[in-house]
């Protein structure tokens, strides 16, 4: 089973407002993804909650993912990525890590899937040029670690240290992006209609 973990719990605080619900082709941007994160292959899709939970979960009704709220979302995104983890079924043998401010398409999310898979590696990640980027899958057998990740070992880059081989797969450039102020999420909206 290919299974991922959307991770939605943050305080958004240098955006000003729920990155959640950014207005991403013409649907909040938690809707876009969980939409993409399905043609692209998740047959599971783990949505965690926090800051404005309620609020979030609302747009969520009919999407298919299970919604989980993390109490303890300002201590980290660490627990965001352990909650997540432990609803991820025991029989999953991909599980992918994404932030809802890394919006991706569809097509990276098959090819990092279809990657790690084929390959068999501890984990996969895309790579532009020299530039390792998001979202990673990470083997089922290797759950566990998603489970123990914690801030004080740099959270999913912590888990990735304890990883001996990880697979990448060349992409392009949109596999850096990251949502984090309101300039930045202009520019990639003005990006997106350009191309």
């Amino acid at each position: 089973m290919k299974s991922s973990i959307l991770m939605a719990g943050g305080l958004s605080s240098r955006m000003g407002e729920p990155k959640a619900m950014l207005s991403w082709h013409g649907q909040s941007l938690i809707q876009y993804q969980i939409s993409q994160l399905k043609a692209g292959g998740s047959e599971e899709i783990i949505v965690v909650l926090g800051y404005r939970s309620d609020e979030i979960r609302r747009h969520l009704h009919g999407t298919g993912a299970r919604i989980i709220s993390n109490p303890l979302y300002y201590t980290g995104r660490a627990s965001t990525l352990r909650i997540g983890a432990k609803a991820v079924s025991s029989t999953a043998n991909a599980i992918m890590v994404l932030n809802v401010d890394q919006p991706r398409n569809a097509q990276l999310i098959r090819a990092l899937y279809e990657a790690q898979l084929a390959n068999n590696t501890g984990a996969t990640r895309p790579v532009y040029k020299t530039q390792r980027g998001h979202p990673i899958v990470i083997a089922g057998k290797l759950r566990h670690l998603l489970i123990s990740a914690n801030d004080t070992k740099l959270g999913l880059k912590g888990v990735l240290k304890q990883i001996p081989e990880i697979g990448e797969v060349a992409t392009d450039d949109s596999c850096l992006s990251d949502l984090n102020t309101p300039a930045q999420y202009q520019k990639a909206l003005e990006k997106h209609i350009k191309s």
